[in-house]
């Protein structure tokens, strides 16, 4: 899943800074007898963070974790040696 917003209301304490962010997310869910049995939600929290200003990749991240690349896109980039 994919989507868009703008941080209107509070987050984990951070007031809303206005800011447009985009997310990204994977739910896996287990079917038993045509019902949901388990779901599990894994969120690209990092980029979403680093979107409101929490958190800035250090150097050696900017290098390992280009921004163009979604954490659940299939075909990463191998990081260069140091």
């Amino acid at each position: 899943m994919k989507g868009t917003g703008t941080h209107k209301g509070e987050y984990r304490g951070l007031a809303p800074t206005g800011k447009k962010i985009t997310w990204e997310a994977i739910s896996i869910y287990r079917i038993v007898d045509g019902k949901v049995a388990e779901l599990l939600c894994a969120i690209a929290e990092l980029s979403f963070l680093k979107q409101l200003g929490v958190i800035e990749y250090t150097e050696k991240g900017k290098k390992l974790f280009p921004e163009e690349i979604s954490p659940y896109t299939a075909s990463w980039r191998q990081p260069q040696a140091p």
